[in-house]
């Protein structure tokens, strides 16, 4: 068993979801409320470490109101899906905002964090350590522990290597995607799935369109996997 999964991104036209810089600002606030919005629906949000070390995320579901709180006296973490972090080496920082008060946190990583003990003293100190492969993470196992933990569904939000770990594994079951009105180009620039990428096209994962609309100046495109 394992989470029903949501692979969300925003990317431009021309499939980026960062710059060469690590410049990631593509969607309106109409498309970050929706996120938002998603995120308090789900029970969890996974992300990769890379993702972590370039922006800082909060992970949470702040960007949206918190009347709620007072009428059915949920607090923060309750509100906020918890936060899981692939990170095989553990280095997610001690001072990243993941790591805050606001919900639970899991750092997955490999046996190469029992190489740095007081890293992994520091980490248990503020989330929940999953250790599950040798060199990388084993994201089979995470996903049977996530749902084993109360996961049942699950926003991945990539990055690109990370997206595309997924899928190899058939572990993306939807991909919800803004399409934000800019082309930047470069081929050092991050798309939305990198990785080794499949060798043919009948190999690649195929998608069955669910909805289409726009907010705004942006386009949202949903499709569930064809299994």
């Amino acid at each position: 068993m394992r989470p029903y999964t949501i692979l969300n991104a925003a990317m431009t036209l021309d499939g980026k979801i960062a710059t060469r810089t690590g410049s990631s600002k593509i969607s309106n606030k109409k498309d970050i409320e929706r996120v938002h919005k998603l995120r308090r629906e789900l029970d969890g949000i996974m992300v990769g470490v890379g993702t972590i070390l370039i922006d800082n995320p909060k992970l949470t579901a702040h960007k949206l109101p918190n009347e709620d709180i007072f009428t059915h006296e949920r607090s923060m973490k309750k509100l906020n899906p918890t936060r899981v972090v692939v990170d095989s080496r553990g280095r997610t920082p001690f001072n990243s905002n993941v790591l805050n008060s606001d919900a639970e946190t899991i750092i997955a990583t490999s046996n190469k964090i029992l190489e740095n003990e007081e890293s992994l003293s520091l980490l248990k100190k503020k989330a929940d350590v999953f250790i599950c492969g040798e060199s990388e993470v084993d994201l089979k196992k995470l996903m049977e522990y996530l749902y084993h933990n109360g996961i049942k569904t699950l926003m991945l939000e990539g990055g690109s290597t990370l997206n595309f770990s997924m899928f190899k594994e058939d572990l993306v079951d939807e991909v919800r995607v803004c399409i934000g009105p800019v082309i930047v180009g470069g081929d050092q620039s991050k798309t939305l799935v990198d990785g080794d990428g499949f060798d043919f096209m009948e190999s690649g994962v195929q998608l069955i369109m669910k909805n289409s609309y726009l907010l705004n100046e942006c386009l949202i495109l949903e499709y569930t996997v064809k299994k």
